[in-house]
Order: structure tokens, then sequence, then C-alpha cells
């Protein structure tokens, strides 16, 4: 069989898991499959005969790709940043959206706006060593770091990540499962179960920005914000906000607004929902 043609047929085999590790290190269905095209190119005019672990070698060369695109992307927020008269940057999708909402389902939207938040080679070392198992030493090479700092790479962003852990860890975790649970009645439409887990004097308010993307308007008491919630909350994901449990929307890993929350003891006593863009750069978010 030619060689290229056999290159060509064992790519195929490894495309899906490529696609996968492209698409967890950009966060864009789109730019992963321009990365995992990226890399056929550079593959195919490469010598691999001699290369024992394909798989390996491939995730290597599609790390090397999707690290050029995020310094590329940041180099032109930055741009954008300094230009008054630029429009930021915004990721646009070529993927159908079913498409992409599934991708964005099996990472998970909360995760990809966290990851957004590292740097390049944050989120590089990251990914490939804590998702997919790279080795350190294979990583290394691609950030130009040495084995051991990117392992620190690797440690500061799990950190940035998970969050911090605390004294009272069992408390903060059992109130990320109430929100966890919050968010499924909402959805599900389960008005007796929303209103078993809201203080009864629960306070509800908006930011004018929230507001501005549909977050409502000011409300108190459980019964109307039960109500208000009902049926709801598709795009609201958990999320630890400054450390404590909380909500996050997020379009294609793109963060809207966040809800902060105020427990007193099992029930959620306040809600403040935020989208100003100043007040949610000074949040940070993490996933536990």
């Amino acid at each position: 069989m030619d060689e290229k043609k056999l290159l060509a047929e064992r790519f195929e085999a490894h495309r899906g898991h490529l696609l996968a590790v492209a698409y967890r290190i950009l966060g864009s269905g789109s730019e992963a499959e321009d990365a995992v095209q990226e890399t056929w190119l550079k593959a195919a005019r490469a010598d691999t005969s001699a290369v024992e672990n394909l798989g390996g070698w491939l995730t290597t060369v599609v790390g090397r790709v999707c690290l050029d695109m995020l310094r590329s992307r940041k180099s032109r927020r930055e741009e954008a940043l300094g230009s008054e008269d630029t429009a930021p940057v915004v990721r646009v999708s070529r993927r159908d959206p079913e498409e992409e909402a599934l991708l964005e389902d099996s990472v998970g939207s909360a995760m990809l706006v966290v990851l957004d938040r590292l740097s390049p080679a944050e989120r590089l070392a990251f990914v490939l060593h804590d998702m997919f198992a790279v080795p350190f030493n294979d990583i290394a090479p691609i950030v130009e770091r040495t084995p051991e700092t990117t392992q620190r790479l690797a440690s500061r962003a799990r950190q940035r990540v998970r969050g911090e852990s605390t004294a009272h860890e069992g408390d903060r975790m059992r109130r990320y499962r109430a929100v966890e649970a919050f968010l499924q009645a909402a959805r599900d439409g389960e008005f007796e179960a929303l209103l078993t887990m809201l203080d009864p004097g629960v306070t509800y308010r908006v930011d004018e920005a929230a507001r501005l993307l549909g977050a409502g308007s000011d409300m108190d008491g459980a019964q109307a914000l039960a109500e208000r919630l009902n049926g709801r909350a598709q795009m609201a994901r958990p999320a630890l906000l400054d450390g404590e449990p909380g909500v996050l929307v997020a379009l294609r890993g793109r963060l809207l607004l966040v809800l902060t929350l105020r427990f007193e003891g099992d029930r959620i006593a306040e809600i403040n929902a935020i989208a100003d863009e100043t007040r949610l750069a000074a949040i940070e978010l993490a996933v536990p």
C-alpha cells in the first residue's frame, strides 16, 4: 500500500482523539477542526517511518498547533484592547450549532470558561497532562520549558481550575451539590422542589448589564423567584465563584453572567446576577 495512503488511514483512526484534544485546548469546534487539519498537513510532510507511537506523536503535534493558535488569539485580543476603533475579538463557529452544543456538553461550559482564563502554556499543560495523561517530558518541548517547570505550570493551572481547598471543604461541596440540584429542578420545572431550596425571604438582585441580558428585575420572596426560575436555567451551570458555590451562564465558552449565592443553613437566601464586564473579570472562577 502507498505510504501516504497508509498514513492517511492511520491518521483517520486518531482523528476523533485529536479533535477532542484540540477542542479542550481551544474551546471552539471550528478552530479545533482547523488545528486537526493543520496537524494532518504537518504529518503528511514529515517522515513518520521511525515513529513508533503515532498517536502520541500526533497528540504533541496538535498540541503545538493549538498553542500557536492560542498565542495568536491572545495577541489579537491585546491588539483589540489597545485600539478604540477595533471591535472585540469574538470566536465565530462554522460548525452546526447542534454539533457545537454537543461538543460543549462533552467538556462542560463552566470548564471552558475557566480554561479560557488560563495562559496558553498553562491551558496546554493542564489539558494534555490532566485530561489526556500526556507525560510532562513530552509536553515540555511544546511549551519550551523544562519538565519540572511544565509540571509547575500544570499544577498552577489545576489549582486555578479546581479552586483552593478550604478548611470547610465538606460544607462547600454540600452547598455545591445543592446548587446542582437547584439548577436541575429549575430546568425540569419542579416548582415545589425549588420552593424547598429557597429561603422564604430570599432576595434576587440584578445589575444593569444582567437586566439587559434578560436576567429579569429585582424581586423578593421564594414564591416569586421560584415562579421566575421554573422551567428555565438551561444554560446555567454550577461553578465556584471566589471560592464559593454559585452559577455561571455561558454560550460557546463565552461567559455571559454569574449568579452569586448566599446560603442560610441549607437554603438559598440571596442571589445576585452580575454581568458587568469589570465585575466579571474580578471574580475568580473554578470548577471543583
